[in-house]
């Protein structure tokens, strides 16, 4: 009987866990690329982005709801899994429960402490839900893993 071997990571996943790793080992890297000054802006950056794709998309469908703003009925191709949250704007087509929108709203958060920063951060971190920190974080039950 042959064993299955976890997937691999594919290269970007290595390639931002060795950055990951690299800022971890310089602690001003860190500090400065986690500073309000440097993470707030690209946090700004990310909702806007977020907002335009979202509110396009949603054809005018955008409201605040549980600490997000929520660009609903997108087309299934526009976002990832049940929904996604970019900056502070959760894109998705029907995945709104109050319990998904509590989980939507620590990805928000993480969003504002990291900034732009959280894309590599959050690739590094893997695929997999239910071993990505920031899924751990945000509550698995909650995001419905």
């Amino acid at each position: 009987m042959g064993y299955l071997r976890p997937p691999q990571p594919s290269g970007i996943v290595l390639l931002f866990r060795r950055w990951e790793d690299a800022t971890a080992k310089r602690a001003w890297a860190r500090r400065m690329l986690l500073s309000p000054v440097v993470a707030r802006p690209g946090y700004w950056f990310a909702t806007a982005c977020g907002l335009l794709w979202g509110g396009a998309l949603a054809l005018g469908r955008v409201r605040r709801e549980g600490g997000v703003i929520v660009a609903h009925r997108l087309p299934r191709w526009s976002f990832g899994r049940g929904g996604t949250t970019i900056g502070a704007v959760y894109l998705t087509h029907d995945n709104e429960s109050a319990q998904v929108l509590k989980h939507e709203a620590v990805h928000r958060a993480q969003w504002k402490k990291y900034g732009l920063t959280f894309i590599p951060l959050y690739i590094a971190a893997g695929v997999d839900a239910r071993t990505n920190r920031f899924e751990v974080e945000a509550g698995l039950e909650a995001g419905n893993y």
